[in-house]
């Protein structure tokens, strides 16, 4: 398994899979910015591209990734937490070498990204 996604992280999505329309996966992945070169994108798929793709069923939700992200996503843990101020995705990756301050980019060991104003 390429993530985990806790119990938590796992009701939130499947809530949120609620409000769309049959056949969508959850795609996880990541894209250049942030102000330490890479962020995390987190979103719904409906096309998957088996030539660059890799899907996965965890904790019952079906989960794409880009082939070339999966080094970068290893051991990574998708949670959800809820506060005060409302609630949100918290992610986990022992791959980041660096992470900013605001806790939305990081930058891995293998891939740096360009970074972008926070």
């Amino acid at each position: 398994m390429v993530i985990t996604i806790t119990d938590n992280a796992s009701k939130q999505i499947q809530e949120m899979m609620k409000e769309e329309t049959e056949g969508a996966h959850l795609r996880f992945g990541i894209k250049g910015g942030g102000c330490s070169g890479l962020s995390y994108s987190l979103g719904f798929e409906y096309n998957i591209n088996e030539d660059l793709d890799s899907v996965e069923e965890i904790n019952g939700i079906p989960v794409v990734f880009f082939n070339q992200d999966i080094p970068i996503l290893e051991g990574t843990t998708i949670d959800f937490k809820q506060n005060m101020m409302g609630g949100g995705f918290s992610i986990d990756n022992p791959n980041a070498i660096v992470s900013c301050g605001c806790g939305s980019s990081f930058r891995a060991k293998d891939r740096e990204g360009v970074p972008e104003n926070c």
